[in-house]
């Protein structure tokens, strides 16, 4: 009856007006404390602010809004119970069912008024105001208690399965400890992880989570490091290699230098880049948002024009039929839920616009080292050119390189240690960056370096060596010279050592739908040549200085192409930019996993056909969305028309289907994350510096 869409507004008009008054009392006052008592405001003491603090806030808000959702949903139930009384048994329990039906109409009411008075568009609310309205004012009190309560139940069920999601972010590297034990003038001294500073020593046992990002000191341990790079094997650390955050030590007992704490650490900043990806909505999400506010206007025409000539009833069924707010939650819910897939796969997701462009990507580059090549190179022949053997030029090579931190010098230790070579003891060295390194062993003098530092260091390259190093030049391999007593004694050759998975992940992404792939590479034509072909590559460009990368990528994209870029290093990062979709790895340099929109966090390329394949779940999770949410306009509206369907009937298909799209959009969470590959390097995981 209009007399209680009179009341029923009225109630509103007079809460939101009590609202006003109160928010400019308490404008008011807070100015005049602020004038009387601003000398007696002490600094906040960010020293003594939790760590976990900021998580803790998020919780606190994910958690008011489900207990929110689950009060309307409660006082729905309440309310359809009245409006039944109401409507079949007792007609004088209005009053009651009045200040129900205020309470649950409140919020969708003030919503309404904000889309209309501040963004001056006729929205979805809108819609819904006007179903309430005009039920209400044809007596249909059980359908829109009905239709109320199926809205609440809906909203309920996504705000909880959003905050599930959600907290699954925040919490995905499990809550740091408050107290830390830090190492102070060779004693364990228990503070406040808040007040770590860079440079302490901080002691973690078997058990404990590590607080911090830094390089251990001392000890060596097993650490679950699942958190970070999905890798399900524990790496076994020792003195000198990083370790991160949130990642768990499962025996052992290390002390830990401190990096990076607090913000600053690497959990921390994916936690950041997951919470930002969360609310990027895709192209098929925005096109139905978009049609939900055009929609909504003709929406509201078309039931008034029905409810003039067809009557009331109909007229209700056309105007409930809208789909706006279905499409809005079906479709962040499903997005949300494909990125927590992602992650729970080892993928970070920085740009979730990415994981849309994935499906329609056609052309594939990679840059070839340190992405199809990993960061260690190999040993291939022992070169000789005098009176020494393989063994014995190693172990001078591989006794001089020992201190050394760079890839080649690791890769000739790693060599002598296959042949369990024992090293002698260096008397003292000189290490020149970028040439080589000079060290006393006993009574000789050992050089080993470039061909540069053997003529920086006055030591002649014998004519016999030329050929080896034409031949290591061609295949794009790079030659280490080893002198003795200021004569060369031979060359050890270094091979980049190709990623044993790359083959086979070409072979899978031709699946995906990607038509073509190449190299591009600064090396020269026939190692490029020979890297492409023997990995099954459509392609390859060779000779290329790292600021025309981005050329080639360009040049791809004016031919109508999707580019993606693989890279690792800084002389990638403008062609990353430039790509359609950038991919780096863990391990790669900083700057480029800055630049980067999707992070492989195992440090391999293993995770690329997951990518994809989650990437083309998400969009045929989305259209299946969209379209369970158009399915009910067209049978309400037909049913309506044709078949005397009425609002009721109308309300229960309409929520059938909308269930039937919360049930699509959550299927990500029944997935179990893939397992690992046995060949992912797990052990040289750096900081992804992604602030």
């Amino acid at each position: 009856m209009l007399k209680d869409v009179g009341i029923l507004l009225g109630i509103y008009v007079g809460i939101r007006v009590f609202e006003n008054h109160k928010k400019k009392s308490g404008t008011q006052k807070l100015k005049f404390l602020k004038i009387k008592k601003i000398k007696k405001i002490k600094p906040i003491d960010k020293t003594e602010l939790s760590f976990d603090a900021k998580n803790d806030t998020k919780n606190k808000e994910i958690d008011e809004t489900v207990k929110q959702f689950d009060v309307l949903s409660k006082v729905s139930v309440i309310n359809l119970g009245v409006a039944t009384i109401r409507q079949f048994v007792y007609p004088g329990i209005a009053p009651l069912h009045l200040a129900l039906l205020s309470y649950t109409n409140f919020s969708v009411l003030k919503k309404a008024e904000t889309s209309l008075l501040e963004e001056k568009k006729v929205g979805h609310n809108m819609t819904a105001v006007l179903v309430s309205v005009t039920g209400l004012a044809i007596s249909q009190y059980f359908a829109i208690a009905l239709f109320q309560w199926l809205y609440y139940l809906g909203n309920q069920i996504v705000a909880k399965t959003t905050a599930h999601s959600q907290k699954l972010i925040i919490e995905s590297f499990g809550q740091l400890p408050d107290k830390v034990w830090v190492l102070k003038e060779g004693s364990e001294v228990e503070i406040s992880l808040a007040k770590i500073n860079v440079n302490d020593i901080v002691v973690v046992n078997t058990g404990e989570v590590i607080p911090i990002d830094g390089l251990i000191a001392d000890g060596s341990a097993m650490i679950d490091q699942h958190a970070l790079t999905g890798e399900a094997q524990p790496a076994e650390k020792g003195v000198g290699e990083r370790v991160f955050a949130s990642t768990v030590v499962m025996s052992g007992k290390i002390h830990i230098r401190v990096e990076q704490a607090g913000e600053e650490t690497t959990s921390f900043k994916i936690t950041q880049i997951l919470n930002n990806s969360a609310h990027f909505k895709t192209k098929i999400q925005l096109r139905g948002e978009k049609w939900a506010d055009k929609i909504a206007l003709p929406f509201i025409g078309a039931s008034a024009l029905s409810f003039l000539l067809l009557g009331p009833s109909i007229g209700l069924v056309v105007l409930a039929s809208n789909f706006g707010n279905r499409i809005k939650i079906i479709g962040a819910l499903g997005t949300l839920n494909h990125l927590n897939l992602a992650y729970k796969n080892g993928i970070l997701i920085k740009d979730g616009r990415a994981i849309e462009a994935l499906h329609q990507m056609d052309v594939m580059l990679f840059d070839k080292t340190g992405t199809l090549t990993d960061k260690i190179p190999q040993v291939g022949k022992i070169i000789r050119c005098a009176d020494y053997g393989e063994k014995e030029l190693l172990s001078y090579a591989a006794t001089a390189e020992r201190k050394v931190a760079h890839p080649i010098a690791k890769a000739i230790i790693n060599k002598a240690e296959e042949f369990n070579l024992v090293l002698p003891d260096i008397d003292d060295s000189k290490y020149q960056m970028g040439y080589g390194i000079t060290v006393h062993i006993k009574d000789k003098i050992i050089c080993v370096g470039s061909v540069r530092f053997m003529g920086m260091e006055e030591i002649t390259i014998p004519q016999e060596m030329e050929p080896a190093m034409a031949e290591a030049h061609a295949q794009g391999y790079s030659l280490v010279m080893v002198a003795v007593n200021h004569q060369l004694a031979g060359a050890i050759e270094i091979q980049a050592s190709v990623r044993p998975e790359v083959k086979q992940i070409i072979s899978d992404l031709r699946q995906h739908g990607i038509k073509h792939f190449a190299v591009v590479s600064g090396d020269h034509k026939h190692p490029t040549q020979k890297l492409a072909d023997s990995l099954g590559m459509d392609g390859y460009f060779y000779d290329v200085l790292p600021e025309d990368k981005a050329l080639i990528v360009e040049k791809l994209q004016k031919q109508g192409k999707s580019v993606g870029f693989v890279g690792d290093g800084i002389n990638d990062v403008v062609a990353m930019k430039q790509a359609n979709v950038s991919i780096s790895l863990t391990g790669a340099s900083s700057i480029a996993t800055d630049v980067a929109e999707v992070i492989l966090m195992n440090g391999t390329l293993s995770h690329l056909p997951e990518l994809f394949e989650i990437s083309k779940k998400l969009e045929g999770n989305l259209q299946n969305g969209l379209i369970v949410t158009l399915i009910p306009t067209f049978i309400n509206i037909g049913g309506a028309l044709f078949f005397n369907l009425g609002f009721t009937g109308a309300i229960l298909i309409k929520n059938a289907m909308f269930f039937g799209g919360i049930s699509n959009a959550m299927l990500p969470l029944l997935e179990k994350p893939k397992k690992e590959d046995k060949t992912k390097d797990k052990d040289d995981v750096k900081q992804l510096n992604t602030a």
